[in-house]
Formats: C-alpha cells, structure tokens, sequence
C-alpha cells in the first residue's frame, strides 16, 4: 500500500533544494513517501521500448550509485525508468519517480507494485498535478523539468531522435546540471537521439565509474568512493551464494520462472533475487523475455 500524498510547498522545509534553483520550480508539490530535499541525486532516463542490453545497462548504473547512497530518480515509465528504479532498490538504495499525474493512481498501473517497494523503502513519488490529474502528452514533457531539477546529472540510455529523455538531457544543461549518455551501436535507432547529445556536448559514459570521475568533487563529497573495490566485501560473498541459489532454481526448473517464483524456490527475499538477477545477467549467465528468467543457451 502506499503512503498518503501530502502537498509540500515551495518554502516547506521539505522542498527538495536543487528544485528551487530551476527557473521554473512549481509552487507545490505533492509526494508519496519521503526523501531528504538536501539528498545527491541522479536521473537515469530512457526510452520506453529499450533493447534488454539498455535495460541491463540502466540498471546496473542505477545499482552502483545507489551502493553509494546515491538517490536514482526516473518517470516510472515501461523501459528504463523501470530498470533503473529496479536497480536501486536491488542495491538497496532509494529511489525517486516523478510522475505526470494526479497521485491517486499509478501510472502506467502495471507499476503499482514497484512503486509500493520504492515507497517502503525510503523513496518516494512526485507530482506537481494535483489528485485527479491525467496523465497527458504534455504533462510528462512538462514532468521532466523536475526530472532533471531534483538532480545533479542526467544520465540517458537509449534516446531515438525523438524522445523526451532529450527534452530532459536539454533541460539539465539548462539548469546547469551535468548530461551523460551512454553511447550504442550506429544501426539502431534507439541511439540517434543519444548521439546527437553527444556531438551537442553531453559526456560519454559507459558505467558508474565514468560518472563518479566527472562527478567527482560533487558526489565523492557526499558519499564517499564510489566504485573502491575494497568496499563492500562482505555484500560481495552473499551475492555470491545468492546467485548460485539463482542459477540453481533456473537449472533445475522445465520452464523460465519470474522473479516471485525464484523468491519462492530459493528463499530468498525479492531485492536479493532482483539483486542476483541483475548480476548474472550482466555476466552473460541468464537471460530475460518478458518478465520471466532462464540459464542462457550456448
């Protein structure tokens, strides 16, 4: 279940800080949940109909900073909004979505459930639009400025050349906030927005690592070395066991299984399935179609 929407005014003491600098903050906010205003935060912004190496990529971005106390902030959008959210909340980090309607309903409702987990464990939902609100082509447009303006950096994966992670990565410069994009291949179109930020002047980056290096005086401040190999062993041994229980309960079953069933079969609580999963997908171990997991085929 989610919390109760209050409305935070632009001189509340709960008013996220960078928000107020934009040239256009709204009067008013309304939020589910709650996050610190002084909290260091990074939008990760995609398109909706992202390739699975996109959705691999916005998640394991979102899961390093997060490891950092990094907040990840996305539009709860299909694609990569949703893994990066999910990212965040398998490194268990928190998690902000910014959403272009009334808070009395999720949208899309498919993510009724995520949005729950974001808010129980310490994220919140945002909306300027009061309750009732729906969700118009315009309102996400308008959304994005928010988007960017809680953040200190954009980073956009898979933009086409019509795309409003554009408008975002544009209204970020804007702000005077830093724009990073992760490049892909020539051939596709999900890229060709991407690019042309690129060529525009946005920062080519290809992990965490890439971001935490340009960021550095800003985040490293505030949270600390991201990406040190010499921290979180210990969280490096129990994803360890849990990915070979994962990779146990995918062998062992005739049929891919979602992540419920994994939780099920192995006992372990879903973050850490989420967690695991994400690992051995970036190794190449297992691989996702639509919302199920399986051992990868050689």
């Amino acid at each position: 279940m989610l919390p109760p929407i209050r409305a935070i005014g632009y001189m509340d003491d709960e008013y996220p800080t960078l928000l107020r600098k934009i040239s256009s903050p709204p009067s008013c906010l309304f939020a589910r949940g709650a996050v610190s205003p002084s909290c260091i935060a990074v939008a990760i912004v995609g398109t909706r109909k992202a390739t699975a190496d996109g959705r691999l990529t916005a998640r394991q971005i979102a899961y390093d900073l997060a490891k950092a106390g990094i907040v990840i902030v996305s539009g709860l959008a299909m694609g990569i909004d949703a893994a990066a959210h999910e990212g965040a909340l398998a490194a268990g980090g928190v998690t902000i979505a910014v959403l272009a309607n009334g808070l009395d309903a999720v949208y899309p409702a498919s993510h009724q459930s995520l949005a729950e987990s974001m808010c129980a464990r310490g994220g919140a939902l945002f909306s300027e639009y009061p309750e009732g609100t729906p969700p118009l082509r315009h309102r996400f447009l308008e959304r994005n400025r928010i988007v960017s303006g809680i953040s200190v950096a954009t980073v956009v994966v898979e933009a086409p050349i019509r795309s409003g992670s554009k408008t975002t990565a544009r209204l970020a410069l804007e702000q005077g906030r830093e724009v990073f994009v992760v490049p892909g291949s020539v051939h596709h179109k999900n890229f060709e927005g991407s690019h042309q930020l690129i060529r525009e002047g946005a920062r080519l980056v290809t992990n965490a690592r890439d971001i935490a290096d340009d960021l550095e005086e800003t985040l490293l401040t505030y949270r600390g070395i991201l990406g040190n190999p010499e921290l979180h062993k210990e969280e490096k041994r129990s994803d360890d066991a849990d990915c070979g229980l994962i990779l146990e309960a995918l062998r062992s079953s005739l049929a891919p299984l979602t992540i419920d069933n994994i939780s099920e079969i192995t006992h372990l609580e879903t973050q850490r399935v989420n967690q695991g999963l994400s690992l051995l997908s970036l190794e190449g171990t297992i691989e996702e179609f639509q919302g199920t997991f399986a051992v990868k085929r050689r």
